[in-house]
């Protein structure tokens, strides 16, 4: 198997990765005997040092184990923390963000026009950008650039500034939230994102696109938000 030689992960960490989801997914069950470190040394073309640094990784989290004399087996299984459910109704989702209660870092803010589609609606004069960060117990999840429509952001420019955009958005009583939609795309994590969520370049991530029109079909709001794939959990009710 080929590593990402360009990634800023070390390649130890990158196969650390590839052990783990085979745990998590079943391919490597508990009490398997790992092949034999020669054997995934060949496989990933890094020496037997590496996959020792690997297995050594894992070894402290409980996954696996190495038992002098016999080899290395699965001991333990891979912590599911998928904690972030992509809501589908606009008052679930404001809560979702309360509840959370992330730690926010703002990367750039600027005055400029949205990226919109034809079907989104009319723009607003101008907009407010803000492109952030979001963490929960210093741990990245999510990238998000926002844009704002401006007269909305200087009513509240320090809550917007340090609190999540959409709980204060579904507050509102003028203008009101009348068109809330959400497009959700799996994609992979480019060379920036991977830096700011600190995940292997191309990793799974949850590309998800939000627009918020008022009644007079003006888009106030446009968020284009990405998750890491680790992190997103997707529940939904099938119509019989």
């Amino acid at each position: 198997m080929e590593l990402n030689s360009e990634s800023h992960v070390p390649k130890y960490a990158q196969i650390a990765d590839i052990f783990r989801q085979r745990v998590a997914r079943g391919i490597w069950a508990k009490g398997l005997r790992l092949p034999a470190n020669e054997e995934l040394a060949a496989e990933f073309g890094v020496s037997r040092v590496t996959i020792r640094q690997a297995v050594e990784l894992l070894s402290r989290e409980g996954v696996i184990e190495a038992q002098q004399g016999r080899g290395t087996f699965v001991t333990g299984t891979v912590k599911q923390d998928r904690w972030l459910r992509v809501e589908t109704t606009l008052s679930d989702l404001a809560e979702m963000y309360r509840d959370t209660s992330p730690e926010i870092i703002n990367i750039s803010e600027s005055r400029t026009d949205a990226p919109l589609l034809p079907e989104d609606g009319k723009p607003a004069s101008k907009y407010v950008f803000m492109r952030r960060v979001h963490s929960r117990q210093k741990e990245p999840y999510c990238v998000i650039s926002i844009y704002l429509d401006e007269r909305i952001f200087r009513r509240h420019p320090r809550r917007f500034r340090n609190e999540t955009v959409i709980p204060i958005l579904s507050d509102l009583r003028d203008p009101e939230i009348a068109r809330a939609r959400q497009t959700l795309t799996i994609g992979t994590a480019d060379l920036e994102v991977a830096r700011l969520l600190k995940v292997p370049l191309n990793s799974p991530v949850a590309e998800v696109r939000r627009v918020f029109s008022s009644a007079d079909q003006t888009v106030i709001y446009l968020g284009e938000v990405t998750y890491r794939g680790d992190f997103v959990r997707i529940d939904m009710d099938l119509r019989p």
